[in-house]
């Protein structure tokens, strides 16, 4: 079977920031909105002269990712994006069912009044999304949704585990989003979400955030089953 024909994803610039950083977030929303499908080999020749980076560096970034599990190694002939099984995305699921209400207690603890306005204003762009938007772009609105959370709680610790749990089942979270249904439904318990922390309601914004994950989970595993 040949590969898939990787899409050109634009060189990046060297700019304050280190280069492996940018190297990592580039592959994994890559990975995140499909252009990267699960079991794609990558070729590092093909990945220095899209993203206009050195093999030092960009090695440097693959070895991160690998070490996280969303690449793995091809009984040496390179790495490709992982593949995870059912049984993983269950467990993955059950995780951000603790994780996921846990960030939402933090930030109702630290964030300022600024960054609940701040939220609140991005929720109406991720609600556009969902309404109006494609996959990808819910996956990304809701991946910033998510990280304005994680910056409010004062969890960097979660945001990396958050980070690499949603990209390990990002291809279930495309299949799951465009379902119309699952879509009415995100909207309103992400709205639950957001007008809790508002409230300052700790209980009621933990209990929205473990309703969100349970279905999103449902929602997903059967979008998965359904393509298969």
């Amino acid at each position: 079977m040949n590969d898939p024909v990787m899409e050109p994803f634009g060189p990046l610039t060297h700019e304050s920031a280190p280069l492996r950083n940018k190297i990592i977030k580039s592959l994994r929303r890559a990975i995140e909105t499909g252009l990267l499908e699960p079991g794609t080999r990558l070729v590092e020749k093909d990945l220095c002269q899209q993203l206009n980076v050195s093999r030092t560096s960009l090695r440097e970034a693959l070895r991160q990712l690998q070490s996280e599990g969303i690449l793995t190694d091809l009984n040496n002939r390179g790495l490709a994006v992982v593949t995870v099984t059912s049984e993983d995305a269950e467990n993955i699921y059950r995780i951000r069912g603790v994780l996921e209400p846990l960030i939402v207690e933090q930030f109702i603890e630290n964030a300022p009044d600024s960054e609940v306005e701040a939220l609140k204003a991005h929720f109406l762009g991720l609600k556009e999304a969902y309404l109006h938007g494609n996959a990808e772009e819910i996956v990304a609105s809701k991946r910033d949704f998510y990280d304005r959370i994680c910056t409010g709680a004062r969890n960097p610790i979660a945001f990396g585990v958050l980070s690499k749990l949603t990209v390990l089942t990002s291809p279930l979270r495309r299949r799951s989003v465009v379902r119309p249904e699952r879509r009415a439904q995100s909207i309103a318990e992400i709205e639950k979400i957001v007008t809790s922390i508002a409230k300052r309601d700790k209980a009621a914004a933990k209990a929205a955030a473990e309703e969100h994950v349970a279905h999103s989970a449902r929602s997903a595993l059967h979008a998965s089953e359904a393509a298969n």
